[in-house]
């Protein structure tokens, strides 16, 4: 059974962050991914930790939700800080098994790349944990009508890019049900040599493809029979509001940056 993943998937709720407008959620995302890297201490990731716990918990997303959830990119994680502890020849020398050297640098850059990395992936979850696919549209296309001016199909773009995001959690779902179906037919994927499990995703891919394709053609035909034609003349049922809440989030994270300048410097 694959794991489950929180990437793509939207909780229903009335928090405080799901009220959020969708162009301020997007906007702090991308602030945040710049500014995670003027950490470079425990502190300044200590008050990262503490502005994502704060976030989680605003959003009412059930925390065991999205532990649960990371569990996919615990592997990545980990390997990350192992390939930091033994390539990195920096620093005094931490302890020692056998002839091999671990550095503290090394568990430093380890821990701090890793923690890099988890923050990105919570943080970025909860845009589509708290955000409906057709905000994030809107959101997108507003941000980007100024390249209108260049012919570029911004409507067509973000329309593309929250489909990718939507069907990232239904494919998931679409190679579980292939997975069982396989597994029940006598195929095995957690046991054996690891070149017997590289043999046995190739039949897992071969229909997980043909179902993709079948998804994008049902969807794109019902899209036609509801009279899509583009972004050209379309109307939204739901107009963005920019309110207080959304100017304190970007005070906010104005306000974390300070912080962390501040910290890296100082």
């Amino acid at each position: 059974m694959m794991p489950p993943i929180i990437i793509g998937q939207y909780v229903p709720g009335d928090s405080i962050i799901h009220r959020l407008d969708p162009r301020s959620k997007l906007v702090s995302v991308f602030l945040f991914i710049m500014i995670i890297f003027l950490a470079n201490s425990f502190i300044g990731y200590g008050v990262l930790g503490l502005f994502i716990l704060v976030a989680v918990l605003l959003s009412r997303v059930p925390l065991s939700f999205i532990i649960r959830g990371m569990k996919p990119i615990l592997f990545i994680v980990i390997l990350t800080f192992v390939l930091h502890l033994f390539l990195t020849k920096e620093g005094d020398v931490v302890f020692q098994i056998g002839s091999v050297k671990f550095y503290s640098e090394g568990l430093i850059q380890g821990t701090f790349i890793s923690l890099r990395l988890l923050f990105l992936v919570v943080f970025t979850s909860l845009l589509t944990l708290t955000t409906t696919p057709i905000e994030i549209t809107d959101g997108l296309e507003t941000l980007m009508n100024p390249l209108k001016r260049f012919r570029l199909p911004v409507h067509e773009f973000a329309l593309m890019m929250s489909i990718a995001l939507r069907f990232i959690p239904t494919l998931l779902e679409e190679a579980e049900k292939i997975i069982k179906a396989q597994s029940a037919r006598g195929v095995e994927f957690t046991s054996g040599p690891i070149k017997e499990r590289m043999k046995a995703i190739v039949p897992l891919l071969i229909p997980l493809f043909v179902s993709s394709f079948k998804r994008a053609e049902d969807l794109a035909l019902a899209m036609e029979a509801r009279g899509y034609r583009g972004g050209e003349g379309r109307t939204k049922l739901r107009v963005l509001t920019w309110s207080l809440r959304d100017n304190l989030l970007l005070l906010l994270l104005a306000f974390l940056t300070a912080i962390l300048v501040w910290l890296r410097w100082f």
